[in-house]
């Protein structure tokens, strides 16, 4: 099923108030064989954007005039459709809690405005497969910092934690501390493809989207506990 995504145009809304950015955006997209098939300039065009156009993903800044990033990744999100975009928030500092918030909704990961045109691209490809969170180091530091695992409804909506199996709990603090699939699989000694299969079933067991809600899921509940190091996945 990923092969079959990956073969097909990938198209794309850019969401951002500076109009440089937009172009600068557009033209290292379109260099790279990716549709820019729409921009906004504030929330409430990105929300009119993916209802017209369908995109596979949204580039979306995060402080916009009138309505911001945060509240229109809430809006696409829970706008109903059978195949949602995944959202990349923008942002120009590494750590800032409406990603947190952002991610907590629904967003697929999160990019720094002065990212090289290369990660841009493929992180735009990565993020439409759902098949690896973007930059996973930096998403556990923010996770880490803005997580409450010990609010009262935090763990409620994954009771379904207990439906993990012992390998897949321990697929998901290892995904959660920013390891990818092929460390996951060193670490493991599995094949690549088993680690996908663990990562899947987690997904459908917990009804999460990605793996970005994966990672804040592992720290609400307190499977994964706030502070804790990287484990060496050599």
């Amino acid at each position: 099923m990923t092969d079959d995504v990956e073969q097909q145009p990938l198209r794309v809304v850019v969401a951002d108030d500076q109009a440089l950015v937009r172009i600068g955006f557009r033209l290292i997209l379109e260099s790279e064989g990716i549709e820019v098939v729409a921009e906004a300039e504030d929330g409430e065009q990105a929300v009119a954007a993916v209802r017209r156009s369908r995109p596979d993903v949204v580039l979306m800044d995060i402080r916009m005039p009138g309505l911001d990033g945060l509240e229109a990744t809430r809006r696409i999100l829970a706008a109903p459709s059978p195949q949602p975009p995944r959202i990349i928030m923008l942002t120009t500092f590494d750590l800032d809690h409406y990603v947190y918030a952002a991610m907590a909704a629904g967003a697929s990961g999160f990019l720094l405005k002065d990212v090289t045109p290369e990660h841009l691209a493929a992180a735009v490809r990565l993020v439409r497969t759902g098949d690896a969170l973007l930059a996973p180091a930096i998403t556990r530091r923010l996770v880490e910092r803005f997580a409450r695992p010990t609010a009262p409804d935090a763990a409620a909506p994954h009771r379904e934690l207990a439906t993990l199996t012992p390998r897949e709990l321990e697929v998901m603090g290892l995904l959660a501390r920013g390891l990818s699939n092929a460390e996951l699989a060193a670490r493991l000694q599995l094949s690549e493809a088993t680690v996908k299969t663990h990562v899947a079933r987690i997904l459908g067991k917990l009804g999460l989207r990605d793996r970005a809600q994966v990672v804040v899921a592992a720290y609400e509940t307190g499977l994964v506990s706030v502070g804790a190091a990287a484990p060496d996945p050599r």
